[in-house]
């Protein structure tokens, strides 16, 4: 650029110069008649450059590119170098893409490419497989025109991408395939599919080896916990001296039946993914058996409160599985709770969730725990859960239940300061009634 404007200055010098030359031998009117052939001559060869110029970026050829002459000489040089610049970047861009689409065409997962309109951008031979996609054909159309089942709809629509989900093939007979979305760039979104019929058929072994195994266990416990408990009550049956074993004995055999329900009770859960018919059920009740329930459980040792529940409210579900969930926080609170402590159960409304909480002045626990506390058979501390009776299954219940009355279990603790364990579910399933209407469906 700084070479352009010195040969312009030069020109310009040069041509003063000459017109004053030939004014000096002349006459003005000779010299302006002279500048003025050269100004036009000097314009003409500017616009024949711009029409090549113009001709040339019709057809941007680096081999067709003009050569110029003067200024112009400078400028086609610059662009030359400018267009050769591009192409390499451009090699470079089209050869990382390449690589990139060779890398994903070789994964075994599934990839497809949304952009903002969720329309097919491109896709990766597992991903045509698997989902029924051609990218020859499919390109630009909206993914649920191709991939249709209600589930992924909703799933697309709802935007909350941080866990997958799983849809039976449409494509492949007894096939399995988990699908998550990753949101990126302005809008984009990254379709990943993955084949997980192999571990659906390990996971359905071994809830069926649970299950089955759980359901002949407990029948001989069932037989070996009634004679001892036949002969701890028989008056003479057992020697003072051996009576303390035979209690270790019941003891053990007891929390071997419940683990055995608690095993039951979760494969049950996991075996039937939609929840049983469900009922409008009464909180007042409810939480009124599960204090009874946690004051019994507690035999005097804590504070047991539940603060007023408003008359009239119902909620919508499966009693039986609702009950055990709720129960199971309360059981857990008594069992955790050092004697004296304070238990307080308490249901309130909070955006649009119903939130039955409860509050402990138990052990509590460490963060790094909480987040692992509903995993099968988790405990934080061993030998603290076997002598408070608990199976370690407790949790993981109460999750699955919530799960399939689409709510969530949130856990607030800190050691040696309590815990707070709260049931979320939806408002939706909240009915409220007049009193003669609770009252008639009572």
């Amino acid at each position: 650029m700084q070479d352009i404007r010195w040969k312009a200055l030069w020109l310009g010098l040069a041509t003063l110069l000459t017109c004053l030359i030939i004014w000096a031998f002349t006459d003005a009117i000779t010299a302006l008649l002279a500048f003025s052939a050269f100004l036009l001559l000097y314009l003409a060869s500017h616009l024949y450059w711009l029409h090549r110029l113009l001709q040339w970026f019709r057809k941007p050829e680096l081999n067709t590119m003009p050569v110029g002459s003067g200024i112009w000489q400078d400028v086609f040089s610059a662009i030359y170098y400018e267009k050769r610049r591009h192409h390499r970047s451009q090699a470079q861009i089209s050869s990382a893409l390449d690589r990139f689409r060779h890398a994903a065409s070789a994964l075994p997962d599934g990839v497809v490419l949304l952009n903002g309109n969720d329309q097919i951008e491109w896709c990766n031979p597992t991903a045509e497989s698997q989902l029924g996609l051609s990218m020859r054909q499919d390109a630009g159309q909206p993914i649920t025109y191709l991939v249709r089942p209600t589930d992924f709809i909703q799933y697309l629509q709802a935007q909350n991408y941080s866990e997958p989900i799983k849809l039976k093939s449409w494509r492949t007979i007894g096939a399995t395939l988990e699908i998550q979305l990753v949101p990126f760039g302005i809008n984009q979104k990254l379709l990943i599919s993955r084949d997980v019929s192999h571990m659906e058929k390990l996971e359905t072994m071994r809830r069926d080896f649970i299950a089955n195994v759980s359901h002949e266990l407990r029948t001989p416990l069932t037989v070996v916990g009634g004679f001892l408990e036949t002969l701890m009550d028989m008056e003479g049956a057992v020697p003072e001296s051996t009576r303390a074993y035979f209690g270790m004995m019941q003891e053990q055999t007891g929390r071997m039946r419940r683990l055995i329900e608690d095993l039951l009770t979760l494969s049950q859960l996991e075996n039937s993914p939609e929840a049983p018919q469900e009922t409008e059920i009464d909180l007042g009740t409810l939480l009124n058996m599960l204090l009874h329930e946690g004051v019994s459980l507690s035999q005097g040792k804590h504070e047991i409160t539940l603060e007023p529940v408003e008359p009239g409210l119902f909620i919508k579900g499966a009693t039986e599985e609702l009950h055990s969930a709720l129960g199971n926080l309360v059981s857990n609170a008594v069992r955790y709770t050092p004697q004296g402590g304070k238990i307080n159960l308490k249901l309130f409304l909070r955006g649009n969730d119903i939130v039955f909480s409860v509050r402990d002045t138990g052990i509590g626990i460490e963060q790094q725990h909480i987040d692992r506390l509903t995993e099968r058979f988790y405990r934080v501390d061993r030998s603290r859960s076997r002598e408070t009776g608990g199976t370690g299954l407790g949790l993981s219940i109460v999750k699955h239940i919530l799960t399939r009355h689409q709510g969530r279990l949130e856990i607030e603790s800190e050691a040696g300061k309590g815990s707070i364990f709260s049931a979320v579910l939806p408002q939706a399933r909240l009915i409220r009634k007049t009193p003669q209407e609770a009252q008639a469906s009572a």
